[in-house]
């Protein structure tokens, strides 16, 4: 039977961080630039944070950066694996400097053991979608095959299967593809290279509604811009948890970038 990292203790902490003032500077690669309003992505990043407490997850902030335009998408940064934290090595040169402050907060939760990919690989957190013991990780403009065989060596003593996804439609394999509590890959069959690497796949026609965070076995957080998606999933037995990202989907964030669970 295939081991996971073990976890010494129940717990529901999701790392966040605040916006940058320069949010709107933040890097793009397959969207055109749109104004983006800083008091409404404020506003929203509040409404996020307070859904993920509604739901039973203590949030804790990691330090604030005001000059790293794409800081609050702290799911790059790190990679949870129980009490395994693997610490990325960001693609984009400009986003480095995000990692230094999420290690200090992963480092002072207990019990949490600290690895990390080093130069040359590259690897964005935006880039692993975990499902159950298989790690699947997207072989993107912002990770590279260095990147991939470091994680697959750091994980192989934990009984994880790394498979490298090609990935050349969109910027991270998490904004083309997320998994249900079931193990279920949802996304959107046009950014997807090669669904069939996925055992189970159920394409998803709303663009936004390729991301959904698991709250918990039976609920799910995702983007209030997604309704039939929304629906679909509430059909299949999940409570649904619906939080406007309008902003940060702007700059192609989604509900997955805005935090790290650590379980």
């Amino acid at each position: 039977m295939l081991s996971y990292a073990p976890k010494r203790a129940a717990r529901r902490i999701a790392l966040v961080r605040i916006p940058a003032t320069n949010l709107d500077e933040g890097l793009l690669t397959h969207l055109d630039r749109r104004p983006v309003d800083h008091a409404l992505a404020d506003e929203q990043w509040d409404n996020y944070c307070a859904a993920l407490v509604a739901e039973g997850w203590e949030t804790v902030e990691v330090d604030a950066a005001p000059d790293l335009a794409d800081s609050v998408f702290v799911e790059d940064a790190v990679v949870m694996f129980g009490d395994l934290a693997v610490i990325a090595h960001p693609g984009a040169e400009s986003r480095r400097p995000e990692t230094e402050a999420v290690e200090r907060a992963v480092r002072n939760i207990p019990g949490i053991t600290v690895a990390t990919i080093l130069a040359p690989g590259t690897l964005d957190g935006g880039d692993v979608l975990k499902v159950g013991s298989t790690v699947y990780v997207g072989a993107s403009s912002r990770t590279n095959a260095e990147g991939i065989r470091q994680l697959r060596a750091l994980l192989a003593p934990h009984r994880y299967e790394v498979v490298a996804v090609p990935l050349t439609k969109a910027l991270h394999l998490k904004s083309a593809v997320t998994a249900l509590p079931d193990g279920t890959v949802i996304g959107d069959p046009d950014l997807v290279d090669v669904p069939s690497l996925f055992p189970r796949f159920l394409p998803v026609r709303e663009p936004e509604g390729v991301a959904v965070v698991a709250l918990s076995d039976e609920s799910l957080l995702m983007s209030s811009a997604a309704p039939e998606t929304a629906a679909m999933l509430s059909n299949l037995g999940y409570r649904v948890v619906t939080v406007d990202i309008s902003e940060f989907e702007k700059l192609e964030g989604c509900v997955t970038c805005l935090s790290v669970r650590v379980r």
